[in-house]
């Protein structure tokens, strides 16, 4: 039997969560802190979808109300980002090994960037199972797609030049770069909820970030909605 209860689901824009929303059955909405949480039936299995705004604040805020209102038993953040490996192209998909601040720094006082001050953990580990349930199904629903497993980075910033892309591959050797991924990540360890983040690579986070993210946005959240479907399903028949 499935460990996995009730799955919340979170998206930073309503894009990334619309096409989800549309497949629910047995809905029930209530807005809580500005946020709209669609609970229902996904594959027959229990889940909550909601899109917490961009940001670590907003996306730390919703998986805090998922964990205290609806219990969640694991939290998926599905989303695009962008590259920062050089074998990662737009439209593939990084699953996260783990996640951390890239923008957490406390360095005045002698502390590594991206450590957080005075908590036991700040590279925050996605559930195991979680991830070998992704990488199943993206072999079953993307074909032609690359699936990388590493570090996701978040931070509240748009990675849009050379100099801070190598900055971050240099500083954490991260896969990917976002803005909420690792808020949630916080947020799931402080409550021991497994999480895992799905990020579809819409941009390489380089000087061509501000053409490539408007082109191809929909491809990259059409292939992580394909995917999260697809996982569902998988829990769902463990049920």
């Amino acid at each position: 039997m499935s460990k996995y209860k009730v799955i919340g689901i979170i998206g930073a824009m309503d894009e990334e969560v619309s096409k989800i929303k549309e497949k629910l059955s047995d809905v029930t909405i209530k807005r809580i802190a500005s946020m709209d949480f669609y609970e229902g039936k996904l594959q027959d299995l229990d889940v909550v979808v909601v899109r917490s705004g961009i940001g670590k604040v907003n996306a730390g805020i919703c998986a805090q109300i998922l964990a205290d209102i609806y219990k969640v038993s694991a939290i998926i953040n599905t989303g695009i980002a962008g590259s920062l490996n050089a074998e990662i192209n737009i439209g593939d998909i990084v699953l996260s090994e783990d996640a951390l601040q890239h923008d957490m720094d406390t360095s005045a006082f002698g502390d590594p960037i991206g450590v957080i001050p005075r908590m036991d953990c700040s590279t925050f580990k996605a559930d195991a199972d979680l991830i070998k349930i992704a990488e199943e199904s993206c072999k079953e629903v993307l074909d032609g797609i690359n699936v990388f497993t590493g570090r996701v980075l978040s931070g509240d910033q748009f990675i849009s030049g050379k100099e801070k892309k190598d900055w971050l591959v240099d500083n954490f050797a991260g896969y990917c770069t976002e803005m909420e991924g690792a808020a949630i990540a916080q947020a799931a360890y402080l409550n021991n909820i497994p999480f895992l983040i799905i990020r579809a690579i819409s941009d390489k986070a380089d000087d061509s970030a501000h053409m490539d993210y408007p082109t191809f946005e929909a491809m990259a959240i059409e292939n992580s909605v394909k995917l999260l479907t697809a996982m569902v399903s998988r829990i769902s028949k463990q049920q």
